[in-house]
């Protein structure tokens, strides 16, 4: 699933090509892409067509776009969800769910496409009063560690009232957003932190390496345009990323940890996998 660096890449795409547009028409190829719209496929079409889309925005792994002052078009990309512009002429993708073209002269038109089926598009009102337009479903999502408005003593007050385990926490998008599977074992592992660390044994000098390493480990994967282990995650142009070559952790089993030599790890966990040097990330006692 596309984490935060990856749909960073894609709001900042979107953000280029088609904040500004004026939607002309919208295709609904699948409805199972709409099925978070309340209304039903016609009423999502009918809310897009006509409509101005505003700056693109970002809250974790969700994006949205204002439409007006009371309505926002929100997306989310699931497993493999891709926002792709496209020049209208080319051939429509096999898994095209959504088609959107718009009234200007670029030539380029907005397409949804997902394989999987999980992403989707919707039509909601915004949170009342939020200023960038937040769309109210998202209202429970944590502000994610690389907004300026994200409250480092105030998570890690909440990461100590928590009373799990530091893997779980970070994954968990009502206390931070945008740390999936990836990420959380690549700042674990620079912090050199096991992922069944329990949160209560946090001490806030800990818990600020660890947001620092979340930030760095977020700002590499970036400047790379993301992680692709596969062609499930492009860009709005259809491109890759190229993190996946810089990973010290995640993905590395049984090659030598970066820092000890001792080969990495991997261990089933909450149905994915944890990848950890044994020797940098020593399992708290209760774990082993």
């Amino acid at each position: 699933m596309p984490e935060l660096p990856e749909v960073e890449v894609v709001r900042r795409g979107l953000a280029r090509w088609v904040s500004g547009r004026t939607v002309d028409e919208v295709t609904v190829l699948h409805n199972r892409a709409v099925r978070r719209h309340p209304a039903g496929p016609e009423d999502f079409v009918k809310r897009l067509q006509g409509a101005t889309l505003g700056p693109a925005h970002r809250r974790g792994k969700y994006l949205w776009l204002p439409l007006t002052e009371d309505l926002t078009l929100a997306a989310h990309l699931g497993m493999s969800g891709q926002f792709l512009v496209r020049p209208a002429p080319e051939p429509p993708e096999t898994h095209l769910r959504v088609r959107m073209t718009f009234t200007d002269s670029q030539g380029t038109e907005l397409r949804f496409v997902d394989q999987r089926t999980f992403g989707g598009l919707s039509v909601h009102e915004p949170v009342a009063g939020d200023p960038e337009g937040l769309p109210y479903p998202l209202a429970h999502i944590a502000r994610d560690p690389i907004d300026e408005a994200f409250d480092d003593d105030a998570f890690h007050a909440a990461l100590r009232r928590k009373r799990t385990t530091i893997k779980r926490a970070l994954l968990d998008q009502s206390l931070i957003s945008g740390v999936g599977n990836i990420y959380a074992d690549e700042a674990l592992w620079r912090t050199k932190l096991h992922y069944e660390r329990p949160t209560a044994s946090m001490t806030r000098p800990r818990t600020a390496e660890l947001l620092t390493h979340i930030r760095e480990v977020m700002g590499d994967a970036l400047a790379a345009g993301g992680t692709s282990f596969d062609s499930l995650y492009v860009n709005v142009n259809g491109e890759s990323g190229y993190f996946d070559r810089s990973l010290d952790a995640y993905g590395r089993e049984d090659r030598p940890c970066r820092r000890c030599g001792t080969p990495i790890r991997r261990r089933a966990w909450m149905n994915r996998s944890s990848y950890f040097c044994p020797r940098c990330q020593p399992a708290p006692r209760a774990a082993s």
